[in-house]
């Protein structure tokens, strides 16, 4: 089915799955865990054809491009975050695109799908999106590393929490994926989804250091059988971040969970997605393997910053027919 078919009607964002059961989890099945394999190369050939598979111009592209608008969590994650940063940053997802480029395109309003940014800046960007539907995603548990002792992870999340963050976004201990020690990690993700309460946590799998596409594939569903409301692929600190193969077996171990147990689990790409077109071929692939459901802010996120600015700058394009210095589309 061509990419034009699907529905692609765009609005605002809104907190992770509320319109359908959230992930609960269940008891760890090393059964199902230890028959996870990953073809390396069938999934590599796979994933370097997705590019050029799909293509969209014009107005159908326009529209995508508005709908990714809306699934990107816009980030700062710097150790030189100030507070008037935070709070452009917030201005900015709440009026992510320019007025004149949306009435241009026939669009009402449209947001960004949340704001991440580190646990000190969680009240501060709270504050600047009070009246707005956007959450606040928080980084935790020793976020890039996840090296802290455990209960300092854990009391991190319950602050970020307590500070008014939607939603959680985990590291986990890479080394019980490197020695195989499934049950620490179930343990450790179910203690991280237990201090969350109500807020929605994603998953950080920081796939760059995990070796193999298999162990990629075995974390992805021991964090979803620990209750895990989103994966994502990485903390955009490592070497290797986002890439189409970690995604494709990444979104096959969901789409599988599901079959399997009837919830369904966000996916969130992160680092290294800075262009539009690297936006499409994503949305073209969610829609391939997991289907229209999943191409909205409740199931899918981009972590991203400047992937927003292209995406401005490809729809003044649209509009225009000239592309404009990336200056006009400032993150504030």
């Amino acid at each position: 089915m061509d990419i034009q078919d699907t529905n692609t009607t765009v609005s605002g964002a809104a907190l992770p799955q509320v319109g359908h059961t959230r992930n609960p989890g269940m008891a760890l099945d090393m059964d199902w865990v230890k028959s996870v394999q990953a073809n390396t190369s069938a999934i590599e050939r796979r994933a370097k054809t997705l590019p050029g598979r799909r293509s969209v111009k014009k107005a159908y592209q326009a529209a995508w491009l508005l709908k990714a608008i809306t699934m990107i969590d816009l980030t700062t994650l710097s150790g030189d975050d100030t507070a008037g940063r935070v709070r452009r940053l917030c201005a900015k997802a709440a009026h992510p695109v320019r007025p004149d480029l949306l009435d241009a395109l026939g669009m009402g309003p449209i947001t960004t799908g949340a704001v991440c940014v580190y646990h000190d800046m969680v009240e501060t960007a709270v504050n600047a999106l009070e009246g707005t539907a956007i959450p606040v995603a928080a980084v935790s548990t020793g976020f890039p590393a996840g090296l802290s002792p455990l209960h300092l992870r854990i009391e991190e999340i319950r602050e970020s929490v307590k500070a008014g963050a939607a939603e959680i976004d985990i590291v986990i201990s890479r080394r019980h994926v490197l020695s195989g020690n499934w049950k620490a990690l179930y343990d450790e993700m179910a203690a991280f989804r237990e201090a969350c309460g109500e807020a929605h946590v994603k998953a950080i799998l920081a796939t760059g250091e995990l070796g193999t596409l298999r162990n990629v594939a075995r974390a992805s569903y021991v964090c979803m059988m620990a209750g895990a409301d989103f994966i994502k692929t990485s903390t955009g600190k490592e070497p290797v971040n986002a890439t189409l193969p970690v995604s494709l077996t990444m979104i096959r171990a969901i789409r599988d969970y599901h079959a399997r147990t009837g919830y369904r689990v966000g996916y969130k790409p992160a680092g290294g997605i800075s262009k539009a077109k690297d936006a499409l071929v994503y949305l073209s692939l969610i829609k391939e393997e997991l289907g229209p459901h999943w191409l909205s802010p409740e199931m899918f996120r981009f972590g991203a910053s400047s992937l927003l600015g292209d995406i401005e700058r490809q729809l003044e394009h649209h509009v225009t027919g000239q592309y404009s210095a990336s200056y006009r589309h400032a993150m504030g």
